[in-house]
């Protein structure tokens, strides 16, 4: 059995006195060996995107988009969207046999929850870190994020 660490968008852009605390427990955990592999994810936004048009978020573009942690040999998975479940990915997990995935990163209501779903949906281990989880808007709405993530996925899968 074999089992990965994904980082989810530990990005400059996404960093601010609400979860900039989740940053060196994530590099702890790194540290710590504790998974057979470590792999990040990255946001990248575009000048055209519905980030831009929609939702006037103008980060991830320019230097904010890179990672806060050193991912040296580590796969980062680059996305445009919330998620990093597509094509690549299934590839990654069935190439390296890995059956559990354990998700920490920012923002909890946003990328951590919509990836842990897609990953639950198409029948994956997946586990949410919850104490290595962070939201940009604060407690409350990370707290809320579990509790939805507990309802929708299995409150054995919050840890």
């Amino acid at each position: 059995m074999k089992t990965l660490l994904l980082v989810i968008d530990v990005q400059k852009t996404f960093i601010n006195e609400n979860t900039e605390f989740v940053v060196s427990k994530i590099q702890s955990l790194i540290d710590a060996s504790l998974y057979d592999m470590v792999a990040f994810t990255r946001f990248l936004n575009t000048e055209n995107s519905k980030f831009i048009r929609e939702l006037d978020f103008r980060g991830a573009i320019g230097e904010d988009k890179e990672l806060v942690l050193p991912s040296g040999e580590h796969k980062v998975f680059d996305k445009e969207i919330y998620t990093c479940y597509n094509l690549e990915f299934q590839n990654f997990v069935k190439e390296n046999q890995i059956d559990k995935i354990y998700l920490c990163g920012i923002d909890t209501e946003c990328c951590v929850l919509k990836t842990a779903f897609d990953f639950f949906e198409h029948d994956y281990d997946v586990y949410i870190l919850k104490d290595y989880t962070a939201c940009m808007w604060g407690s409350e709405r990370h707290e809320n994020a579990l509790e939805i993530l507990k309802r929708n996925i299995g409150s054995h899968r919050v840890i």
